[in-house]
């Protein structure tokens, strides 16, 4: 991999302050749990959009979400004489499309599509209401046939679709590829194997970026001290952008992220490694993000391929332990906790 393969202009994002021109305070239906995101934890920084989609968050909570049940809640049952909550607006899928717009025209790119198959063209990405799913469709099958994302307003589907913003190109290659399976073996009570390492990564992974072979190495063998410790000045800082840096992590599973809105040390990530050139670590944010979205994608390609892929070559990562994403990790006993930085299955015996 040389230099040569990074992106020669910079990326920036659209402006924060753009308006939310499909969606009025009149349209919410948050309920509190996302007033509890903190948009300025290290670990939420890489995403796309990020600006524009915390400020519509905030505008479209608050008191409106007072008297609204959550996506999963609960309904008064029939016949109470209280007033039932209003019709769901799918307020996550509008500010997730408004996002996705107003990332395609700032770029002056076209909307990011699925992958095409073998019986099926690719799609321009669009999300949508849970309901248009149809009882019984698969959810791979539906958005690789129509490039249409199912959303609910819950958090989990709001990390969901910040990670298509971010990561287009790998989303749809995982999409294609459970699409690929459930074609060949069907809907059963098991996924196999090629699917399980999918959703294991999809729900909770993370990617190590590295310029330093040794750190990626020492990650995979649970050599916390070398992956972590020792290197740690060569850790990038995601609130303050270093090219001198040599290794920083990127969390890709929404399910992770939604977990890390209250964090706990015992987190562990299933994790892959990218290694990449020095001058990836001068780029922008947002041109860093175009970039891996490609190597990821090869990343994955490779690993699905394979005969014998199982979610058992995705390294566990104490998230809580990446360098400058927690305040306690600067206190190396944080690290001497063996319950979480165990010695793990790969380590050497002596």
């Amino acid at each position: 991999m040389t230099a040569t393969d990074l992106p020669a202009k910079p990326y920036s994002t659209a402006s924060s302050e753009a308006p939310i021109t499909s969606l009025s305070t009149r349209d919410s239906s948050l309920d509190k749990s996302f007033a509890e995101i903190d948009w300025q934890v290290p670990w939420l920084g890489h995403l796309n959009q990020l600006d524009y989609i915390s400020n519509a968050i905030a505008q479209l909570g608050g008191a409106n979400a007072e008297g609204f049940d959550n996506a999963e809640g609960s309904h008064e049952a029939e016949g109470s004489n209280e007033a039932k909550p209003k019709s769901r607006p799918d307020v996550i899928a509008k500010v997730l499309n408004e996002a996705l717009n107003q990332q395609s025209e700032h770029l002056q790119s076209q909307l990011p599509t699925t992958k095409s198959t073998q019986n099926n063209q690719a799609h321009a990405l669009n999300f949508v209401s849970q309901e248009a799913l149809s009882e019984g469709e698969a959810y791979e099958s539906f958005i690789g046939t129509s490039g249409k994302i199912p959303t609910r307003d819950n958090l989990h589907d709001l990390f969901n679709g910040s990670i298509w913003l971010t990561f287009p190109k790998t989303k749809a290659l995982l999409n294609y590829y459970h699409m690929v399976e459930i074609a060949q073996q069907g809907i059963g009570a098991s996924r196999g194997r090629v699917r399980d390492t999918i959703t294991v990564f999809d729900e909770n992974g993370a990617v190590l970026v590295t310029s330093e072979p040794r750190i990626g190495e020492a990650l995979i063998n649970f050599d916390w001290q070398a992956s972590l410790i020792e290197p740690r000045a060569q850790w990038d800082n995601p609130q303050q952008l270093n090219s001198q840096s040599r290794a920083a992590v990127y969390v890709f599973g929404h399910a992770l992220l939604e977990q890390l809105i209250k964090p706990r040390k015992p987190l562990c990530a299933h994790s892959i490694v990218i290694l990449v050139p020095q001058d990836f670590f001068a780029l922008p944010l947002s041109a860093r993000m175009v970039y891996l979205d490609g190597k990821i994608a090869q990343y994955m390609d490779k690993l699905l391929s394979q005969d014998n892929v199982t979610p058992r070559q995705l390294a566990p990562l104490p998230i809580l332990g990446v360098p400058h994403f927690w305040a306690e990790n600067a206190d190396m006993s944080f690290y001497e906790d063996n319950y979480v930085f165990r010695h793990g299955r790969r380590q050497k015996k002596k």
